[in-house]
């Protein structure tokens, strides 16, 4: 292989990196180039910044991605070469953090796991729906924690700890296997119509860590758990509609659970 020789060339586009001032809505982008394999997307986004104006606003910026990229790394084009003033949360990049939930094409998914292919020429994206916006795609995220906090989703065990682990079968561990993959991402509770009509609702993503530990045979709160669910806020405020089932990005059953812990509540099961 030859070794690189000289100094790369300074390129025009490094000023692209400076983040500019607030944009108006309705401000011309450049495109960019086009490269060999990359296609060119469409992002329209609905803005939000209230230091230009009270409501919010539909921008679109052109860029051109590969096919196999994620619409994450679109909108990392947007904001690192178009418009720095984009506002929107991202950490890992890998469908575990949670952090990119927003509304793509209508319906709530990561960022992260979709593919640029699946929504050429054109896509749509908006803030998760149910919560604040703060900024752009970024919503508060306190009201979605506080439904959480309520069902104290952690282990409650008052017996002296063993000497090693407390023990569990594996048919114990898959009772509840299935609510131990949330993530946290708010994706199944923006997306319940009850959610964003009653605010004291305490939401899907609560009843399934909920559920996590309810069914937990070295846990010793079930009974307290399911005391917080079944009042006005709980688990019967649940009209069944499925959209949560469908916006889960880890694929877990959160209706089912939901309906767990109502039998769990209505014949004492536990």
């Amino acid at each position: 292989m030859a070794e690189w020789e000289g100094e790369p060339e300074e390129s025009e586009d490094l000023g692209l990196w400076e983040e500019g001032p607030p944009r108006e809505p309705g401000a011309k982008r450049k495109g960019g180039p086009s490269v060999p394999g990359q296609v060119s997307l469409a992002v329209r986004i609905k803005r939000y910044n209230p230091d230009i104006r009270e409501g919010s606003w539909w921008d679109e910026f052109t860029v051109n991605v590969e096919p196999f990229d994620r619409l994450l790394d679109a909108l990392h084009v947007v904001k690192w070469y178009r418009d720095g003033t984009l506002a929107l949360r991202r950490s890992c990049a890998h469908g575990v953090c949670g952090s990119d939930a927003m509304v793509i094409n209508g319906q709530n998914a990561l960022a992260c796991k979709v593919l640029v292919r699946d929504v050429v020429p054109k896509v749509t994206v908006e803030p998760i729906r149910g919560l604040p916006v703060i900024k752009d795609l970024v919503v508060d995220m306190e009201p979605f924690f506080e439904g959480y906090k309520k069902v104290l989703p952690f282990l409650v065990n008052d017996q002296e700890p063993p000497e090693r682990e407390r023990r569990q079968s594996p048919a114990e561990r898959a009772r509840y296997d299935d609510t131990t993959k949330c993530i946290l991402c708010a994706a199944c509770t923006t997306s319940c119509p009850i959610y964003w009509g009653d605010e004291g609702y305490i939401g899907p993503a609560a009843i399934v860590n909920a559920h996590r530990f309810i069914f937990d045979s070295r846990d010793q709160a079930g009974k307290e758990r399911l005391a917080i669910l079944a009042e006005k806020s709980g688990v019967f405020r649940c009209r069944t509609t499925f959209n949560c089932t469908e916006a889960c990005p880890r694929g877990i059953k959160v209706t089912k659970a939901i309906q767990e812990v109502k039998r769990a509540i209505m014949f004492d099961r536990l």
